[in-house]
């Protein structure tokens, strides 16, 4: 498919702002381009501007997900790169989205924010695509449809023959948005990249590379509409102290390994010991960090947690949710607070 038809043409004719650190490259040992302060009293290079583009980032990430870096675009979460491609598909009052609900908040308010319709095709029972009501939904306005996989709140991956029949019909931009696949035994969506003009994948170092404070998320998509990404982007939108934070931990992968390791080794024992508790109808199988519990009185539950200074999320207002508290899996001694507490509550 010829997906740039979807740009919007004045993002197409945009001359994207041009920052001192573009138009240089190399070594220099005097900077007067930038008009930054020139002291540097704790020399860390905190008084000058960062790189715009991110380029020891993506070396580092190259090694670590085997994609080229010109098929990565850098942003101040997962957020800004979806943020971005409602600025570059979509116009205001006249295109619309798919999301599937339940799945996460932030596309529906991306829509509200860019006055973009959203129109909601929900999961099946068994929180999976509804692939002939997504397709039915499309119309000429469409533009952008958002999978979660693996799903939030729900912890599940979405089925792969599903995807691939949306990827194969749907005519426009399909956003894989892939936060947990670190803790997922599914692959992730990026080797398709070269088969799927119209995919982006959105992935994240928040959750399992423990990196939330540093807010880094990446967009991996084909190299044209990467190009676009940066040329709507804001000139540094990834600040230097998140830049060495990040470089630091991509170097010792190791922490990352040990981290996973425990975190899915605690997903299983809370899982069977949040399933033994009374009141709990049913704890969902997770490919994430999270469990999504149906229990009893969901709602007062939540609030007894908080009274225990435990803090959950109540999900019972979510479609297809009901009585439902989405659970982080913590660290053991976290764990085991949690499943303490919850033991007293519902047996008092």
């Amino acid at each position: 498919m010829n997906w740039k038809k979807l740009v919007l043409p004045h993002i197409l004719k945009l001359q994207a702002y041009s920052s001192a650190r573009d138009e240089f490259s190399g070594d220099a040992k005097v900077f007067l381009d930038a008009n930054e302060n020139p002291f540097d009293e704790e020399q860390n290079n905190w008084n000058r501007y960062p790189d715009p583009l991110q380029k020891n980032l993506k070396a580092e990430l190259e090694k670590i997900k085997g994609i080229a870096a010109e098929n990565m675009f850098l942003g101040n979460g997962s957020d800004e790169a979806i943020d971005l491609l409602f600025r570059i598909f979509c116009k205001a009052g006249e295109s619309n989205v798919i999301t599937c609900p339940p799945t996460y908040g932030m596309y529906k308010v991306s829509s509200a924010i860019h006055n973009v319709e959203n129109v909601e095709v929900p999961l099946t029972p068994e929180f999976q695509l509804d692939v002939k009501n997504i397709l039915d939904a499309v119309n000429e306005s469409t533009k952008l449809l958002f999978i979660c996989t693996p799903n939030n709140p729900t912890g599940n991956s979405l089925r792969k023959d599903s995807i691939l029949e949306i990827l194969e019909t749907y005519p426009g931009i399909v956003i894989i948005d892939e936060a947990y696949i670190d803790f997922s035994k599914e692959e992730s969506w990026i080797k398709e990249l070269d088969q799927y003009p119209n995919l982006v994948i959105l992935q994240t170092l928040s959750k399992a590379w423990g990196l939330a404070s540093a807010r880094l998320g990446i967009a991996y998509a084909n190299t044209e509409l990467i190009k676009l990404l940066n040329k709507v982007k804001a000139p540094y939108n990834i600040s230097g102290p998140s830049q060495k934070v990040v470089l630091e931990a991509l170097q010792n992968p190791e922490i990352f390994k040990k981290q996973l390791k425990i975190i899915l080794s605690e997903r299983d024992r809370l899982q069977v010991a949040l399933q033994d508790l009374p009141s709990v109808k049913k704890v969902y199988e997770s490919d994430a960090n999270f469990l999504l519990v149906k229990i009893n009185q969901a709602k007062d539950l939540y609030q007894k947690l908080i009274e225990k200074e435990i803090v959950v999320r109540d999900r019972s207002n979510v479609q297809l949710c009901d009585d439902c508290l989405r659970i982080t899996v913590g660290t053991e001694e976290e764990n085991n607070l949690l499943i303490r507490n919850l033991q007293l509550l519902l047996i008092d």
